[in-house]
């Protein structure tokens, strides 16, 4: 990187604009987001999970994923925190266990964002405590097949939600 400077910047992201070399010494530029890590937790029971779904703007519709996100702007922490925290508000449910499935740098092209995979087990209810963005939020149990098919029916479009059940399903291979 020869010199670097912020195109624009908010509270969840900042773009960043760099003028690099290249390995054959030509310059150019690379722009990318720098954005916090998330986590991600899939909340499973009964052979099957539970999935929110909302509208997501930059796609236009609404879609079917697992809970995840960030720390609100200006705090932090630990990502089982995180997790813990996603977790009730978005779906009301406290886990007796969480078990970190791994972590996935998520469209690494553009962004330095990555996401902390968990598994939650041991659910117990209570009221969903959702931010304002996500007033329109539901959630629903979804046995395991009918998961795999909302998949295939595009119901499921969210990469982080496929990577975190694939996370999920070569963890079950290993008996861990």
């Amino acid at each position: 990187m020869l010199a670097s400077g912020v195109v624009y910047q908010d509270n969840w992201m900042r773009l960043r604009r760099d003028e690099i070399e290249r390995r054959d010494g030509s310059r150019g530029t690379y722009a990318f987001v720098e954005k916090a890590d998330f986590a991600l937790v899939i909340p499973a029971e009964n052979d099957g999970f539970h999935l929110v779904e909302e509208y997501r703007y930059p796609i236009g519709r609404r879609t079917w994923s697992f809970p995840q996100g960030g720390f609100p702007a200006g705090q932090a922490g630990q990502p089982e925190e995180l997790a813990r925290l996603e977790l009730i508000q978005e779906t009301g449910f406290a886990a007796r266990r969480l078990v970190k499935l791994g972590f996935l740098n998520c469209a690494h092209g553009i962004t330095s964002q990555g996401g902390h995979f968990f598994l939650a087990t041991g659910l117990e209810p209570g009221p969903p405590e959702r931010e304002a963005e996500e007033q329109d939020m539901r959630q629903e149990w979804v046995p395991r097949a009918r998961f795999e098919k909302m998949i295939t029916q595009g119901l499921i479009t969210d990469d982080s939600t496929v990577a975190a059940y694939g996370l999920l399903l070569m963890s079950e291979r290993q008996g861990t």
